[in-house]
């Protein structure tokens, strides 16, 4: 089923089907951030919508409208020649969702709105009907909701409507969730209608929100909208075509406190430190968004203990977790690649010592008997690696001791540091080091190994860091060989495999007889490795430009065609493994996005950064 969201920069959020309609307990028009980007609430989810036209009543909610994209999501139905048009958008910066409503009729007609609210946590549902009370009040076509379990007032404003009070509890089954075999049964708040007559063409808004006030207008918030979104498009300067990818990017991008995150993936993530590093190329390098990409890596930098990049933040409350390996590892080369865009010096030198402090941590031991290894390699416990799901005290893919991109990263990031050190005129400490990892990785690197330690041939995407990054420690002909084989046994339209279809614990399918985690990272497609895949296989083809329109042609253009011209922008968060190869997980994932994105830019039309040669490492010969 198709679905669109539509976000406000604070982590908040409208989430509906392509018919407005509720399938999850995340669908709503008002998911308010109240401490951006996280503790996230629902408060309206849902208005419906009818109109009586010459006598008839036409149920909005019940109709297939056709749905559009341009700037903003759009439902357009045909009422007996009543044409009903309606856009959905928030105020960026504000609790606020909006929707325009343009009504072309040349006969009478009554439009009544039904609103829908409640008053929960989005991850919860009220599976019997709650004690919460929502007393409502009526101001001047406003309608004021005051739930005595939170200190917020919510104000839904119907301009030139009649209200008639008819306030009761809804039961509400969300099939979505079900097959998920998530929490379904949810209890929601009638408060009653709001009828509007009108003779003639019409355009007005229905406004929801939970802030104090507002200076604007609607239609001020809804022209500083569209103009906010020209402008990040004309930033961005790509072609016509990679626009809706442009304005999704944008949804990700959030405040927190005084400085912004990226959300990892709407609707139920919040910021994630490995989710943010992977996809801020995408999201702030290539749209040419630079001191959004400054203010995210400093937020990161001051978030840092014991050489830790936090894995998460958690929805709740915000309280960070520092349960990974390769968060920080990213972190170095975020910084490599922002000065690739940027040269900004000055920032290199505020983050240096954290840099140098990733880089003593993993050499000398940290959390997570995060080490390096005699053999210069870096150990860890399991479950670190991106592929980090754990269930109970079980790992469905542990990757434990020396996960073969924690490798390439630790490489990558020793050359970063080594450039930097040149940059800074400081003492190079990392270059020999350098050398002693690559040595000893290619001693022991015999086959394609997943995890080194284990000597474990499971075949997984994750190899393919050793071509995709900036710098990498292996020869050109294993480079091919990689990209190679991945591309003959794991690749799909939507991206690769997580595991080999040969392997006994492959899973094509994320719901099953089975716990859905257990296929999670084991078979399971990610988009988001689209992108090194091009990387890597565009650079073992040197970047030639007939490669380029052969990669624009078999890996973008496919996946762009399957999601249409009637599309937000979005990339889901994971698909089946096989055809018909069902979107699951999260609806907009900002990887997904970004590392799509980021290759388009960088790889198919080769728009590479300006300051590329100046961080090049040709004083040092690894």
């Amino acid at each position: 089923m198709r679905e669109w969201i539509v976000t406000n920069g604070l982590g908040g959020y409208s989430f509906f089907t392509t018919r407005q309609s509720t399938t999850r307990k995340f669908h709503g028009l008002l998911i308010a951030s109240l401490q951006p980007p996280v503790e996230r609430w629902m408060f309206v989810q849902n208005i419906l919508d009818s109109v009586l036209v010459k006598g008839k009543r036409y149920h909005l909610y019940e109709m297939k409208p056709v749905f559009s994209f341009g700037m903003m999501p759009t439902l357009t139905y045909d009422c007996d020649g009543c044409i009903i048009q309606k856009k959905f958008f928030m105020h960026h910066g504000y609790n606020t969702a909006l929707i325009q409503y343009f009504v072309q009729t040349d006969t009478p007609v009554t439009i009544v709105h039904e609103p829908i609210v409640t008053s929960r946590h989005f991850y919860d549902v009220y599976q019997t009907k709650p004690s919460i009370d929502l007393p409502i009040q009526e101001d001047d076509g406003t309608l004021v909701i005051s739930p005595s379990n939170i200190q917020h007032q919510l104000k839904i404003h119907f301009p030139g409507c009649s209200y008639k009070k008819n306030p009761y509890w809804l039961s509400i089954y969300y099939p979505t969730d079900a097959q998920r075999k998530d929490s379904c049964h949810d209890h929601l708040f009638h408060i009653g209608q709001c009828e509007r007559y009108l003779e003639t063409p019409t355009t007005y808004f229905v406004s929801c929100t939970i802030e104090k006030s507002s200076l604007l207008s609607a239609d001020s918030i809804y022209q500083g909208e569209l103009e906010r979104k020209k402008r990040i498009c004309d930033l961005a300067s790509l072609p016509p075509q990679y626009e809706k990818l442009v304005l999704s990017s944008d949804s990700f991008l959030v405040r927190k406190g005084d400085h912004t995150t990226i959300i990892a993936g709407y609707p139920w993530f919040s910021d994630w430190g490995r989710d943010t590093l992977i996809a801020l190329p995408g999201l702030c390098l290539v749209t040419k968004r630079h001191r959004l990409a400054k203010d995210i890596l400093l937020e990161l930098h001051r978030t840092c203990k014991h050489g830790i990049i936090p894995n998460t933040f958690n929805d709740r409350n915000g309280e960070p977790s520092y349960n990974t390996v390769d968060a920080s590892l990213w972190f170095i080369d975020r910084i490599y690649q922002y000065l690739r865009y940027t040269d900004d010096l000055d920032l290199l030198r505020t983050i240096y010592p954290t840099m140098e402090s990733i880089i003593d941590n993993y050499h000398h031991g940290t959390l997570h008997n995060i080490h390096m290894d005699e053999d210069y390699l870096i150990a860890h416990d399991p479950g670190l690696t991106w592929m980090d799901v754990k269930l109970g005290d079980f790992y469905p893919t542990p990757r434990g001791d020396k996960a073969v991109e924690i490798q390439a990263l630790w490489y990558n990031a020793l050359c970063c540091m080594s450039m930097f050190a040149i940059r800074l005129g400081r003492t190079d400490k990392y270059c020999d080091l350098a050398e002693k990892v690559q040595t000893s990785f290619r001693q022991a690197y015999h086959r394609q190994y997943d995890t080194l330690g284990t000597k474990d041939t499971s075949n997984r995407p994750n190899k393919l860091f050793l071509v995709s990054l900036s710098f990498t420690m292996i020869d050109t002909n294993v480079q091919s060989e990689i990209v190679e084989n991945v591309k003959e046994e794991l690749l799909t339209i939507f991206g690769p495999r997580t595991l080999s279809q040969k392997d006994n614990n492959y899973k094509g399918m994320y719901m099953g007889n089975y716990h859905r985690d257990l296929a999670y990272h084991n078979g399971i497609v990610w988009p988001w490795l689209m992108g090194p895949f091009i990387t890597a296989f565009l650079k073992t083809h040197r970047y030639e430009k007939k490669w380029r329109t052969y990669a624009s042609q078999e890996y973008i253009e496919p996946l762009l065609h399957i999601y249409g011209e009637r599309w937000d922008g979005s990339i889901h968060e994971i698909f089946d493994a096989e055809p018909p190869y069902m979107p699951q997980g999260c609806v907009s994932q900002a990887w997904s996005v970004a590392e799509i994105l980021r290759a388009i830019v960088e790889d198919i039309l080769y728009e590479r950064p300006p300051y590329e040669e100046d961080y090049l490492l040709n004083e040092v010969r690894i």
